[in-house]
């Protein structure tokens, strides 16, 4: 604990997320800040159940993928296929590399120890990282962003994602970054405690159930989120 930091890397968010990257214009270029492993970079290799609702990864691997289940609220609209990511890359400080043990290790550390679902999960995620290995570099989201971002693809819709990774920011370092999004023309979802974020959406005060995330998209508040991946109720 004295030499390592908070790096938790849920999966289950992916749920959470897919609503809104299937509703893009397709194909997309994925770009994650505070990635961790880069478990969220590949929402596209798991499968979903939202109710009776399912979405099946479209390609099959070695590694069985994880099925994360939510509950959505009726409606949410909620993908029929899975998006078409044809790059990605993770930004972080310190990635973890998947294929390091004792990093791993940390990653299962940091999981509830009575959620042995979330457990699973995460290692049927991690299982698939390590045969699809999502690009992870070294980078600071607040000097190192623009450089990644400008690789991409510009035939593809570049998206921009974060999920409880701001509260490690000051307010002004959030404000730079908002401003350096809209600057690249990038598509911004962010998925963080609400009271990190009111003050860089611009919108009016929203009351917010306890414990729940706001999923936002270029600042405008969609959904709220378990942090954990478990629901999403829409409000867009």
């Amino acid at each position: 604990m004295m030499e390592r930091s908070t790096q938790t890397n849920e999966p289950a968010r992916c749920a959470t997320l897919l609503p809104i990257l299937a509703a893009l214009p397709q194909p997309i270029a994925l770009l994650e800040v505070g990635t961790s492993a880069g478990l969220c970079l590949i929402p596209d290799r798991y499968s979903y159940t939202y109710g009776n609702h399912r979405v099946s990864r479209t390609s099959v691997g070695r590694s069985p993928p994880p099925v994360l289940s939510c509950r959505a609220s009726g409606d949410t609209p909620l993908p029929e296929t899975m998006p078409v990511i044809v790059w990605r890359v993770g930004l972080d400080l310190n990635p973890v590399d998947v294929n390091d043990e004792d990093q791993v290790a940390w990653l299962e550390t940091l999981v509830w120890p009575e959620e042995m679902d979330r457990l699973a999960n995460l290692r049927a995620a991690l299982a698939i990282a390590k045969e699809h290995r999502p690009l992870v570099v070294r980078g600071d989201l607040r000097t190192d962003l623009s450089a990644f971002a400008e690789q991409a693809p510009k035939d593809a819709t570049l998206v921009v994602m974060h999920s409880a990774v701001l509260a490690y920011l000051e307010r002004p370092d959030r404000l730079r970054f908002r401003n350096s999004l809209r600057a690249m023309g990038a598509t911004w979802i962010s998925n963080e405690a609400p009271q990190v974020v009111s003050d860089i959406l611009e919108v009016p005060p929203l009351l917010h159930p306890s414990g729940k995330f706001l999923l936002a998209v270029d600042g405008r508040p969609m959904a709220w989120t378990d942090p954990h991946g478990r629901s999403i109720d829409w409000i867009g």
